[in-house]
Parts: structure tokens; C-alpha cells; sequence
């Protein structure tokens, strides 16, 4: 087969969509299918056409930020769809020139949608009244595209889609796996003093790393024998800059540690690390964040928001409320060792892969 996935960002890009569509391609390569990556050259130090496995393509094109690239990326998206069997894209803004390329060369497409916010929009920090509308009937616009089939991430996407007026015929649950080699293992024997807890990840706008700053200064009026460390990407400035006046603004820098960017191995290993690893989301489409910390064996205090009620299992805490004050309790008890022990739930990427080509063949019609 082959494939033509446009991505407004990918690998070395930072993200769990990043991460899953790089595992993806390099698998279908080694099954012999050809895969071009269609996507924007954030960084002008990558090349433009990058071989990948033996027979894939990654295709660069600079289109500044991702918004020019929903608009802009359909002209070079339109030339390789026609020598495609088939389209594959993701929520949100790679959407657009995926669906435009599939209308003018008949080609079919499909989309991951890997969260739908609907009514969260409104809800959020940092974002502007305007900001949120326009962000939500964008998101609006792209369910009422006609892809051949929208694939959820989790049950709690899934049926976020179908509420939003998706048809269910069209929607289908595959969930994200990983390679489960090569983490480490946290140790319960290494105990930190203090006790330290990790937020890892973008500075999304549903990160709920408001929350998390709000909890850990009353957590902080309770107790400092603790300690909180944010590994968080420098490139989105913006939201990085809320963080940080935030965390100035309650005066409690001197008790939290940044780093930024850490190779994949050193992130693996502060996670093994730490005592807790803190996950307040908003919403979580599926939460890659989460299954690799339950890979390493790392407890975990979830929001339970979105899919996390789902996905998360292992050793655990989830906000019984999701606030400050929620979280604050919450890592509280995580000091106390109450933790609520479930049955370790597993996400193969051998079977993501697998589902994926199932899809792929239905949607292409190859003979049996």
C-alpha cells in the first residue's frame, strides 16, 4: 500500500500524536508498505526530504507555524495524493488540507481524531473569549468533513465524536499503543526525600498545569517536606510564560524545578524516579504521558478526566474533584501512600499497527 499521512508536526517534534505516528510509519516501512510524511519544517535545520526505513519519505515544507500549514500545506498535499491508495491524518489542523487533497484526487482518507473538547473549550485557561469560539468551530468543521472513518483513541473519544454529531457508522476505537522495551523500572525502595512529584509534557491549554500550580501552593501551606519537578518543552512560549508568571505570582519558585527538552532516555529515567507522577488534564484524548509512566511502573495521580478514567490503571490516585483543591488532597494522600491498586492494563503497539492495516485494507478494498 501505499500511504500518505500529513501531519502539521512530526518527529523530532515533541508529543504523544508525534510519537505514535513515527512508531506507525516505521512499522508499516518494515511490513514493505511505502509511507510519505507530508508535514511543516518547524525547524529549519530539518531536511527536507528524509528517507525513513527503506522504501518512506518524510516531505518538509516550511510553512512558519501550524496555521498557515492548515491553509497553505493542500498544494503540495494535492501532488502526492494522487499517487497515494490512501490519506491518513490527525486532528486538528492537518485536517484541512488532508480533507481538500481527498475532494480534488478522489482519494480516500481517513482521520485520527485524538481528543474532541466540544463544551471543554469554554472552559479553559489562557485562552481569550474569541480564541475559544474560533477554536471550537474549527474543531466543529472538521467532524462535519465526510472522512471514510473517524478512529477514536479511546472509548471517551469515541463517544465525544458520536455526541458531536459524527455518524457512528463511521467512527471506530483503536487505541494508541507503545513498544513497552527498553523502560526502566521505578524502584518502591528508592524513596526521595522529599517526596518528589513530575509533570511531564507539553504546556497544553487542557494540561491543567493551572491546577497544578494552584494545588501544590496550598499543598505547600500544609508541609514543604516535598519537592515538584516540571520537564516541559521551551518552544511554546506563550504558555510557557503563563507558567512561569503564575509560579512568580504565588512565590513559590524556590520549591519547584524546570527542566526543559531532556533526550527521551533521561526523561524515561527521572519518571523512574520520582514518587508521583501528576497528570491534572482537563481532558485526555487517550494520554500517552500516562501508559508510558504505567510502563515504568511509576504511580500516578490522574485527573480522570476524558479518557484517563479509561486508560489509567496500576497504582493510582484520581481527584475525587477536579480543582486545586482536589489535586491538593490528592498529592497529599499520595504522600500517605493511599493509593488505589487496579489490574495493570497494557497498550501494544504490535496491535495498534494491526488494526491499522485491518482498516487500511477495508477502507482500500485489497483482495483477499
Amino acid at each position: 500500500m501505499r500511504i500518505l499521512i500529513i501531519l502539521e508536526y512530526y518527529y523530532p517534534h515533541i508529543g504523544g500524536v508525534e510519537t505514535f505516528f513515527k512508531t506507525l510509519t516505521e512499522r508499516l516501512d518494515q511490513e514493505g508498505h511505502h509511507v510519505t510524511i507530508l508535514t511543516n519544517q518547524y525547524d529549519r535545520s530539518l531536511a527536507k526530504s528524509e528517507k525513513v526505513g527503506e522504501q518512506s519519505l518524510i516531505v518538509r515544507r516550511r510553512y512558519f507555524n501550524r496555521y498557515l500549514f492548515t491553509f497553505g500545506a493542500w498544494f503540495a498535499a494535492l501532488r502526492h495524493a494522487r499517487q497515494a491508495d490512501l490519506i491518513h491524518t490527525t486532528s486538528y489542523n492537518a485536517a484541512v488540507p488532508a480533507w481538500i487533497a481527498s475532494k480534488l484526487t478522489g482519494t480516500k482518507a481517513i482521520i485520527t481524531f485524538h481528543e474532541r473538547w466540544g463544551a471543554l473549550w469554554d472552559r479553559l485557561p489562557w485562552m481569550s473569549s474569541l480564541s475559544k469560539k474560533l477554536h471550537r468551530s474549527f474543531e466543529t468543521m472538521i467532524t462535519k468533513f465526510g472522512f471514510e472513518k473517524f478512529v477514536a483513541v479511546s472509548d471517551a473519544t469515541r463517544d465525544s465524536l458520536i455526541i458531536g454529531g459524527v455518524d457512528p457508522e463511521r467512527v471506530v476505537r483503536i487505541y494508541n499503543g507503545i513498544k513497552y522495551e527498553g523502560f526502566p523500572s521505578h524502584n518502591e525502595a528508592e524513596f526521595n526525600q522529599p517526596f518528589q512529584f513530575l509533570f511531564f509534557g507539553r504546556v497544553g491549554y487542557a494540561k491543567g498545569l493551572d491546577i497544578l500550580i494552584l494545588a501544590y501552593d496550598i499543598l505547600l501551606k500544609k508541609n514543604k517536606d516535598h519537592k515538584l519537578l516540571l520537564i516541559l518543552p521551551s518552544e511554546e512560549i506563550a504558555l510557557y510564560r503563563n507558567v512561569l508568571l503564575m509560579i512568580e505570582g504565588l512565590g513559590i519558585g524556590d520549591h519547584i524545578s524546570i527542566k526543559h527538552d531532556l533526550p527521551y532516555d533521561d526523561l524515561l529515567d527521572e519518571i523512574a524516579h520520582a514518587d508521583a507522577v501528576v497528570i491534572p488534564s482537563y481532558s485526555e484524548g487517550f494520554c500517552f504521558a500516562a501508559v508510558e509512566t504505567m510502563a515504568i511502573g511509576t504511580p500516578i495521580i490522574s485527573s480522570g478526566q476524558g479518557a484517563l478514567k479509561e486508560v489509567v490503571t496500576g497504582k493510582h490516585i484520581t481527584l475525587e474533584s477536579h480543582t486545586s483543591r482536589g489535586l491538593s488532597n490528592a498529592m497529599s494522600d499520595a504522600i500517605k501512600g493511599n493509593w488505589t491498586i487496579s489490574e495493570e492494563r497494557r497498550y501494544e503497539l504490535d496491535d495498534t499497527v494491526q488494526a491499522y492495516l485491518k482498516l487500511y485494507e477495508e477502507i482500500i478494498d485489497i483482495p483477499k
